[in-house]
């Protein structure tokens, strides 16, 4: 998955062959679930209820970047950060022009 030229993106994401590459902060145990905006410049705040136990974490968050980026639940895929708060989620498919403004 080798990244496509970009210039002056965000850097929260990045643009590749196979999609986007999002980095996101994952505030789990959170009372409600849905992307809170940026963190900092380099990531996406995302809240979900679930506690990180047993990957429920993980597979809420799927779940919740799916909805928000209107994409099947197979097309969102950790790509890093599976124990970390700190993740990188490949969002296949997405291309950059379609990423909501955060």
């Amino acid at each position: 998955m080798a990244p496509v030229a970009q210039s002056g993106a965000p850097a929260w994401f990045e643009q590749t062959r196979d999609g986007v590459v999002v980095n996101v902060k994952a505030v789990p145990r959170s009372s409600r679930a849905g992307i809170d905006g940026l963190y900092g410049d380099d990531a996406v705040k995302v809240r979900i209820k679930s506690a990180p136990v047993d990957g429920r974490a993980n597979r809420e968050l799927v779940e919740t970047l799916a909805k928000s980026f209107g994409l099947p639940k197979s097309s969102v895929e950790i790509l890093g950060g599976a124990t970390s708060k700190h993740k990188r989620i490949l969002l296949r498919g997405m291309d950059a022009a379609r990423l909501p403004a955060l």
